[in-house]
């Protein structure tokens, strides 16, 4: 059997035994990690004991073998991690962006028997058994139809639709019983938005309607290339579409600094239009959703599962952040982020002084750019940050969850941002951003 080659966990017991299983692995780390750091002399937190490569390494293990909501929880963690945890952590979770395991053959051929019934292998020239690529919700396939059309077939794991609403709330369990959350926190809005983004994302038909629209308002941007879904082959467990051949993205930290700038400006003006033009954005930054075409220079976008309209109220409330950034005033900053939810009045009451720092040393930054290129690999100023910022993390009572709305935007902000980090890239940040405050 081939090492990544696990099947699906579909049955409500196995997946809920495999949660207990990631638990009971996580708590022997747990006490594992505590005696050793007891026996030095100190007197560790419960979320060091938490956070640690050998949890993360059970979490990822464990979350990789699930696949469906459980694992894309974890992806969207090792996403939006950013600075925050070590980064021996985030290394370890980054293995589940587009590291799944894949099914078995068998598993497989009854998913697309379901799908395009027993003689399915007639509709094809070629089909190879063996996947391109593995995620979360489902892996994908090449394929070639007789008239030699060339195709990515993306084929969603068995059972994970009906796994997700459970997946999510076997997760929110662990959080709240690790007591990495506090327990005044409400997270039930973002549990309920989370299984309606999944449950989206798991519509085949719904991912190759957001395709068609983003092909249609990009057909005249020749920086990017939409493939074309396959109607006549399309089900809501398998979605067929034109095979683009390109590069991984991130193999483009190796090409000439012009060809990464060029990519990330393409990328960010992406974003600016998605936000402020389009009113609707692929809201899942996951690296393994952009290719790229060295020959050509042209970007292929590949996942729309997580395409959404954004509320005009998040829209404009960015519009007023980024007036107010470009204005360089911290304490209209410090109120647009007070509007759209990502500070809250406790957090405003109580550490005021240390989020106005925190403002001004984000500011000095950006100015730093003015007139001239802005070095996204330039990040000296995170200490600072993360110094500034330990008593407001450390003060649960006021934490508070943003829009659902509002953090899958700035979900899509930040992993672009950490694109360009990654890319090392240098930008007139401050000049491609100015015509969308308008």
């Amino acid at each position: 059997m081939n090492d990544r080659s696990r099947p699906v966990p579909q049955a409500r017991f196995a997946r809920l035994a495999a949660f207990g299983q990631m638990a009971g692995g996580v708590a022997t780390g747990m006490v594992g990690e505590g005696l050793r750091r007891l026996a030095r002399g100190e007197r560790p937190q419960m979320s060091d004991l938490i956070l640690t490569p050998g949890n993360a390494r059970k979490v990822t293990e464990q979350l990789s073998r699930l696949r469906g909501a459980a694992m894309k929880l974890g992806q969207m963690l090792s996403m939006d991690a950013g600075d925050v945890l070590p980064p021996e952590l985030t290394s370890i979770l980054a293995q589940l962006r587009d590291n799944a395991h894949i099914m078995p053959p068998p598993q497989l051929d009854r998913v697309l028997i379901e799908a395009w019934g027993p003689n399915w292998r007639r509709r094809f020239a070629r089909f190879d058994p063996t996947p391109i690529a593995a995620a979360s919700i489902g892996q994908v396939h090449r394929g070639t139809l007789p008239g030699g059309r060339e195709l990515a077939i993306k084929v969603q794991y068995p059972g994970v639709a009906a796994s997700i609403d459970a997946d999510i709330d076997n997760v929110a369990t662990l959080l709240r019983l690790s007591g990495l959350l506090p327990a005044s926190l409400n997270i039930t809005p973002l549990l309920l938005e989370a299984k309606r983004q999944l449950h989206e994302e798991a519509d085949y038909h719904r991912e190759a309607a957001q395709m068609r629209h983003f092909k249609g308002l990009l057909a005249h941007d020749d920086r990017f290339l939409v493939p074309e879904p396959v109607e006549d082959l399309l089900r809501p467990t398998v979605l067929p579409m034109d095979f683009l051949s390109g590069r991984p993205i991130d193999t483009l930290a190796d090409a000439p600094q012009a060809q990464r700038d060029r990519a990330v400006a393409a990328l960010l003006d992406l974003v600016l239009r998605e936000l402020f033009v389009f009113g609707h954005m692929q809201t899942d930054p996951n690296f393994a959703n952009y290719r790229w075409q060295p020959e050509t220079g042209r970007l292929l976008l590949l996942d729309f599962g997580a395409a959404r309209a954004v509320e005009p109220a998040t829209v404009e409330g960015y519009r007023g952040l980024l007036q107010a950034g470009l204005g360089g005033k911290v304490e209209a900053i410090r109120d647009a982020l007070l509007r759209i939810g990502f500070i809250a009045p406790a957090q405003l009451q109580r550490h005021g002084l240390a989020i106005e720092e925190m403002i001004g040393i984000l500011l000095r930054h950006l100015d730093r750019s003015r007139g001239g290129l802005f070095d996204f690999a330039d990040r000296s100023f995170v200490g600072s940050l993360r110094e500034r910022g330990a008593p407001i993390l450390a003060d649960r009572a006021t934490w508070t969850i943003p829009p659902a709305d509002a953090l899958f935007v700035q979900r899509k902000i930040s992993g672009t941002v950490m694109l360009g980090v990654k890319m090392r890239a240098r930008l007139p940040l401050i000049e491609m951003l100015t015509p969308f405050a308008g």
